[in-house]
């Protein structure tokens, strides 16, 4: 049966119309989650998970920053819906000081990295000399999670040693005087040339190309930590099917095998 002109333009028509329409779909199929994450081992570990979030229809977008700010206002104002990066110590002290109202995502803890004392003018603790340079982070989580490991080494005493917002004032004992300057979490690999230690969260100490297994004086204890890094969006969004997704696709099997081979220990999973 021979079709007319009209009929057979119309047919023809059609099919370009959903041809063209299928690639429009495909796209509209996928959903944008972008997370903000510190560049290691955080955005390597996201970047592991992307294929298999892309065959789940997320289109997951990881933006690397270098410091622990900027996550979080970020999520906080809307330009990205979540982070990967920190620890509850250290979102509590940030919403507290910046009025911000991110939140921890429900068992969503992916890592514990081990904080360490590093250090290039002395090889143990017990060369550290009267007066010495300790560098600590400036932020009052971190801060008081340094002091916390200098007071389990022997080296200082605490007001209150299960604090974690322990700042240098509350030092009841140091019989080494020791001085201690707070810096910016980001600069403490930079600044150990100038110090006689400093104490820097694993992270910064990846991307400074300090293994923490070897050169790391003293390390705290991974197992035993309160610090595992998780994902945190606000509060209208913790729930969502993207962000369920997502925490999915970290614990996993192969997201556990690719921390223990990559990281070597440095890094313990904490799921």
């Amino acid at each position: 049966m021979r079709l007319s002109s009209k009929r057979l333009f119309l047919r023809v028509a059609s099919f370009t119309a959903v041809a063209l329409m299928l690639p429009l779909q495909s796209v509209q199929a996928q959903t944008v989650l972008r997370v903000a994450a510190s560049p290691v081992p955080h955005a390597e570990i996201l970047e592991f998970v992307k294929p298999k979030l892309q065959a789940e229809g997320i289109d997951l977008q990881v933006k690397v920053y270098t410091d622990y700010v900027q996550p979080n206002l970020v999520v906080d104002e809307g330009q990205l819906e979540a982070n990967f990066f920190q620890h509850r110590p250290y979102l509590s002290a940030f919403n507290k000081d910046r009025k911000t109202q991110v939140v921890e995502v429900p068992n969503s803890a992916v890592l514990i990295e081990p904080f360490g004392g590093y250090s290039r003018k002395i090889t143990s603790v017990a060369q550290l000399k009267t007066g010495a340079v300790v560098a600590i982070p400036n932020d009052p989580s971190n801060s008081g999670r340094a002091l916390a490991l200098l007071a389990q080494q022997g080296l200082i005493k605490l007001k209150d040693p299960t604090s974690i917002q322990a700042t240098a004032r509350d030092v009841v004992d140091n019989p080494r005087k020791l001085q201690f300057r707070e810096l910016e979490a980001a600069q403490l690999p930079r600044a150990l040339g100038d110090v006689d230690l400093a104490l820097i969260n694993t992270n910064y100490a990846l991307e400074a190309k300090l293994n923490p297994l070897k050169d790391a004086l003293f390390l705290e204890d991974g197992l035993k930590s309160a610090y595992g890094n998780f994902i945190a969006t606000r509060a209208d969004n913790a729930d969502s099917p993207a962000i369920r997704k997502l925490v999915a696709a970290l614990h996993t099997p192969e997201v556990r095998q690719f921390i223990q081979t990559r990281y070597k220990g440095t890094i313990t999973p904490a799921f």
